[in-house]
């Protein structure tokens, strides 16, 4: 089953009154279980693909399509709600709010749901059991080293049960060890939940562990790479 189908995606800025195209027509269709890098040099568009497959940002032309919604058709708002109900991010900075505890944090956007009480709080210590911090769920995100803070927003990515995971750079700040770590999670976490991941990376670490591999030059697909 496809969880996403972009077709003719294209994206030109113009900050400056001197047009920048980003991305130039990609056809692209990820299916549910996939293990996927985005790679390419800097400025290919890696970001800026996942931005509209995750409904951040808008193509100039083109269509996307998510669990069977046109996502490049809702308003703002829409979009919103959307996200937050369907689509999960991990990023290169974590983006966990300071002042909750990693329990509060993966709660968060559950509560935005407004799910009970009772299933956010089985629901949270399942995932941060699941990502190996069962003795740190008390913890703010000062105190917790970079490598558990991107743990930390793995559990969050995946608390409202989305259709995929997009992860951009997610391993940029990380030391071995802890990219280690957090790639075995997410690779136990998709053989076992058959949880989707797409990755936009620099990284030859997560490059290696993918099982499709697309490398992106000049915002156009060069190779497409599906590996067993």
């Amino acid at each position: 089953m496809s969880v996403i189908i972009a077709k003719g995606i294209s994206k030109t800025y113009d900050p400056d009154g001197m047009p920048v195209l980003a991305l130039q027509r990609i056809d692209l269709e990820i299916r549910e279980g996939e293990f996927t890098a985005i790679v390419g040099p800097s400025g290919s568009g890696k970001s800026t693909l996942l931005n509209i497959i995750g409904g951040l940002d808008k193509p100039s032309e083109g269509m996307v399509e998510v669990g069977g919604h046109m996502i490049t058709e809702l308003s703002d708002n829409e979009l919103i709600d959307f996200r937050k109900e369907h689509i999960g991010f991990v990023f290169q900075a974590y983006n966990l709010i300071p002042v909750l505890t990693a329990r509060e944090n993966v709660e968060f956007v559950m509560l935005l749901q407004q799910r009970p009480k009772a299933e956010r709080e089985a629901r949270t210590k399942e995932l941060l059991h699941a990502v190996g911090l069962d003795d740190k769920m008390d913890k703010r995100p000062g105190e917790l080293s970079g490598g558990q803070q991107q743990r930390v927003a793995v559990a969050r990515a995946l608390a409202p049960k989305p259709a995929f995971i997009l992860a951009d750079e997610p391993t940029a700040n990380l030391d071995t060890k802890s990219t280690e770590n957090l790639l075995d999670i997410m690779a136990e976490l998709n053989r076992e939940e058959k949880i989707t991941f797409i990755f936009s990376t620099h990284d030859q670490r997560v490059i290696n562990r993918a099982r499709r591999v697309i490398t992106l030059v000049d915002g156009a697909v060069a190779s497409d790479e599906k590996r067993d």
